[in-house]
């Protein structure tokens, strides 16, 4: 691994030490189910940030809670990191495996156990895929409304411990939003309840702390979500745009009006090419941007509101509108969108996904400032984004068998994050922190911020064995990164233990 994220080596887990564990697992689960030669590991060695790699020593496969139990005490007694993961669909490099220990994989969790159509819930385990929460609820005309790009193979586990968001996100809301309860196994192997089926839970609210929480806390086991009642009426209208600038305008217009659309995607020339060229959903090739824009509800409300947003976007300089004459064209017009990170895939050997939040009203001057950059340093970027509530994910285009040209992807992507937080937002919207944004957290926060991160950190794994220097940075980390301020060389609350 080049990246200049990893600039401290790991010491790899000692082969004895190695050869022990495996034995040791094997007691508990079947030859299968415990990986440990290399044409069996490679498959885990990235996720879908796969710029950087490690191979994992072991990945052992539960299938039951218990088993969880078991391997997590063994580990937290040998002091052995412990790695959690899903389908690997994550893009910030958050189930990214440690040299010196072992990947928790949870595919075997992938059952549902219930669905409560007079609740409106579902009991999944963590492995289950995002959609197919929505399938299994469609006969009782439900479904699970999250969803992400990748929600075809990611798992709600993963969702949970990114905070997963998806095109639809803008009115319904991300994953925490959208989950009641989840169970979970802490390192020291204690099964916990975070949440409940009721409308609230008395106490500190430890199911919010556990999203987004990067499988630094504790290993998800069953999770109960929301299902909603599937919309009456639904119509999809895609808008043509001569200039970036005109398709922000619309879309500032749309929300300032009081209607919240179901979705509101944009994508710019770049990504609406590769899109085009990828799914042949019919999306304009000349215009410079495009926004889908969802609606949803009842009949009335539906139609009224479309009537609202075309004049709207009319008045807006768009240059061609077009909606949805059935369910058939809208689903192939959202193929376009959420095959947009594959299409772009063709467009260069590699691609660099990033993953910030802007105000709105910000959203020309961060895109000019991109472009700027991007002729600077050489790399091509395409936009796609969740328009409607300013979370952009530019995809820096690049070659990394080229010398230093990853290295000057990551110095970009930097920069565009810290951007982000110039001018009032965040450093991710929805894929997490994990190893591709550390530094960035240096930004954001201030000491008294990461303090207080590593405290709680601290209190559900006192020994930093749950996924291990992804998320919250050190603070020598930061003093290093030179975004934080230390006082005659020494750093702020030295009594706080520091992973």
């Amino acid at each position: 691994m080049s990246s200049a994220l990893f600039s401290e080596p790991q010491t790899p887990l000692d082969e004895s030490r190695r050869k022990a564990l495996v034995s040791e697992f094997l007691e508990i689960l079947p030859n299968e189910s415990v990986l440990h030669v290399d044409e069996d590991l490679l498959p885990y060695e990235s996720d879908g940030l796969s710029v950087y790699r490690q191979k994992p020593p072991i990945v052992v496969l539960p299938d039951s809670v218990e088993q969880v139990q078991t391997i997590l005490r063994i580990c937290s007694a040998q002091g052995i990191p412990v790695v959690a993961r899903g389908a690997g669909t994550g893009l910030s490099g958050g189930a990214l495996p440690l040299a010196n220990g072992i990947v928790l994989g949870m595919a075997k969790f992938n059952r549902i156990l219930e669905i409560d159509k007079l609740a409106r819930t579902a009991v999944v385990q963590p492995g289950v895929r995002n959609l197919a929460i929505s399938e299994a609820a469609s006969d009782d005309n439900l479904y699970y409304a999250p969803d992400p790009s990748s929600q075809i193979a990611c798992t709600i586990g993963g969702n949970v411990a990114e905070n997963s968001g998806g095109v639809h996100c803008l009115k319904y809301g991300l994953t925490v939003h959208n989950v009641l309860q989840v169970k979970a196994v802490t390192m020291q192997g204690n099964l916990v309840t975070f949440g409940s089926t009721a409308p609230d839970t008395p106490g500190y609210d430890l199911l919010g702390v556990l999203h987004g929480s990067e499988g630094m806390l504790a290993v998800t086991v069953e999770i109960t979500v929301k299902l909603l009642p599937k919309p009456a009426s639904t119509k999809l209208l895609m808008a043509a745009f001569a200039s970036v600038e005109q398709a922000g305008n619309a879309v500032a217009a749309i929300i300032a009006s009081g209607i919240i659309p179901a979705g509101l995607e944009m994508m710019d020339k770049p990504a609406i090419i590769a899109a085009e060229a990828f799914a042949r959903c019919g999306y304009p090739t000349d215009a410079e941007a495009l926004f889908l824009c969802e609606l949803d509800g009842t009949e009335e409300e539906v139609t009224d509101q479309l009537d609202k947003v075309e004049k709207l976007i009319r008045n807006n300089g768009v240059t061609q509108l077009h909606i949805a004459k059935d369910e058939t064209e809208r689903m192939l017009l959202w193929k376009g969108r959420k095959s947009a990170f594959p299409a772009v895939g063709r467009l260069s050997p590699d691609y660099y996904c990033i993953d910030g939040t802007i105000p709105r009203r910000h959203l020309s001057t961060v895109l000019q400032r991109m472009n700027e950059w991007s002729e600077e340093y050489g790399l091509r970027i395409a936009n796609v984004f969740h328009a409607g509530d300013g979370n952009l994910h530019p995809l820096i285009l690049f070659d990394g068998s080229i010398e230093g040209e990853l290295e000057r992807t990551e110095e970009l992507g930097g920069k565009i994050l810290e951007l982000c937080v110039e001018v009032g937002g965040t450093i991710t919207g929805e894929h997490g922190v994990g190893m591709e944004k550390i530094n960035q957290m240096c930004v954001q926060f201030g000491s008294d911020e990461i303090t207080q991160f590593h405290a709680l950190k601290n209190a559900f794994d006192p020994n930093a064995l749950l996924n291990p220097g992804k998320a919250i940075p050190t603070l020598n980390r930061c003093a290093e990164f030179g975004a934080l301020h230390v006082h005659h060389g020494e750093l702020p609350h030295p009594d706080i233990e520091r992973f």
